[in-house]
């Protein structure tokens, strides 16, 4: 049992939620048999394992400058990072639709005589000399 909490991974797909569910059923199974572990060597194995890939930066970040780990604040923050992360991977993802909505043209823009001008302003060839784009009033 303490070989498995030792090469304990995240598994490709799964989710932190998950894997701290398996993670606290593998420690409750070990304290079940009497088997005990530091609060340290329960942070220190949960950040280990994680994949580096994606939680390196995390890893570094809630190690440096700290004497001790303890497993509660680990486990905590493991989580809100999760949160952040997932939220902000949301927000990239629909901000990138929205543009994409935005700057894409129907299937009929072609059709269209004035390939998208704006009409609010009169084409300036249209105008004669020294009259108003705005008003159309002549010497101002």
């Amino acid at each position: 049992m303490k070989r498995r909490l030792y090469l304990f991974q995240m598994r490709r797909g799964l989710s932190v939620n998950e894997h701290m569910n398996n993670y606290t059923k593998l420690l409750t199974d070990l304290f079940n048999m009497d088997v005990k572990i530091d609060k340290e060597d329960k942070a220190v194995i949960l950040l280990n394992s994680l994949p580096d890939e994606e939680y390196e930066t995390f890893t570094i970040i809630l190690i440096n400058g700290r004497q001790t780990l303890n497993y509660n604040e680990v486990s905590v923050a493991l989580v809100n990072y999760e949160v952040r992360r997932q939220d902000r991977l949301s927000s990239h993802e629909s901000i990138s639709a929205e543009a994409l909505a935005i700057r894409g043209r129907g299937s009929n823009w072609k059709d269209k005589g004035d390939r998208g001008r704006s009409k609010s302003r009169p084409d300036l060839r249209d105008l004669k000399k020294n009259q108003c784009a705005s008003c159309k009033e002549l010497g101002h």
